[in-house]
């Protein structure tokens, strides 16, 4: 699911090609994609681009007299940029929006169709589709600190909880605690005040450092393909991969449909966190350190 810098990315990339430009026509694919019904999506026609913005995961298209388009691209949801008049791509294409000087398309890969499209009339309407998580870029230490501890979590699910916290999901978060070492399932109020502090700075650097380099790496072409996994990422999308800082092979845990990456080295002092599912199977058998794991590995892998 693009997160943070990625939406920061598209934004990066739309503003200077559709931005004062007029919506010339709203082509809709897949009925799913629609959301709302009034207004009704045949209204963007003829009105231009005001503005860009996010709102927590989602990409906001502000167009004249205050009508809003909202964009949740989910998981697997990607914006494309193509010549004036580009044909849908087959089943993939959910929406064009037409320009005098090209097309914005909504495509979506996989079977399982999660994109949502919601057309808006006024700010304050806008505003009821506002999760209300904290934006950690702006915020300072205390309100991050009141936002994470309002409830007592994991960090990995405060993280990700748009209610909590604005825009980030399960690649950045990974990234997060491991730039704070910290353990993905250690809860909020336990964290010491220098913990929350490296988690703090950890959340900002994150954030801050990957939305410059992906901007950097895409210029001023389009980003044709945004993923949740980066060559340079510590953690996220690395299982058994040495982990940078360490040398020590990358964790993984699994979770219905989320994962936590992780090196226990540096965020949970050598121990193992236990995959439900498999600890469960396993009972005492389950590996509770690296040296363990990797002595049972040995011993599979033995003639």
């Amino acid at each position: 699911m693009p997160e943070l810098p990625d939406i920061l990315l598209y934004l990066h990339a739309l503003g200077p090609r559709i931005v004062g430009r007029r919506v010339e026509r709203v082509r809709l694919a897949a009925a799913f994609l629609l959301r709302s019904v009034d207004p009704p999506l045949a209204a963007a026609g003829g009105r231009r681009v005001i503005s860009l913005s996010r709102l927590g995961k989602r990409v906001v298209f502000e167009l004249e007299e205050e009508l809003f388009l909202v964009v949740h691209l989910m998981i697997a949801g990607r914006f494309r940029w193509k010549a004036v008049g580009a044909k849908m791509p087959g089943r993939l294409g959910l929406l064009a929006l037409d320009f005098d000087h090209g097309t914005l398309l909504l495509t979506e890969a996989g079977s399982t169709r999660r994109a949502a499209l919601h057309v808006i009339q006024g700010r304050e309407a806008l505003a009821a589709h506002d999760p209300g998580g904290l934006e950690v870029l702006t915020c300072d230490f205390a309100a991050f600190g009141e936002a994470l501890c309002r409830e007592n979590h994991t960090l990995k699910r405060a993280l990700t909880d748009p209610h909590v916290v604005s825009g980030i999901g399960n690649a950045y978060s990974d990234e997060i605690l491991h730039a704070a070492r910290l353990s993905p399932f250690k809860q909020t109020r336990t964290l010491s005040a220098e913990e929350m502090h490296r988690l703090f700075e950890a959340a900002r650097h994150t954030l801050i450092e990957w939305t410059d380099r992906l901007q950097a790496e895409a210029g001023d072409s389009f980003p044709e393909k945004v993923t949740a996994f980066h060559d340079g990422m510590a953690v996220h999308g690395r299982y058994r991969l040495p982990c940078p800082a360490c040398g020590s092979p990358v964790q993984r845990i699994v979770y219905a449909a989320n994962e936590a990456n992780y090196c226990a080295t540096c965020q949970t002092g050598g121990r193992l966190l236990a995959d439900r599912s498999l600890s469960r199977l396993l009972k005492q058998d389950w590996p509770r350190t690296l040296e363990d794991l990797e002595r049972r590995r040995e011993r599979l892998t033995q003639p």
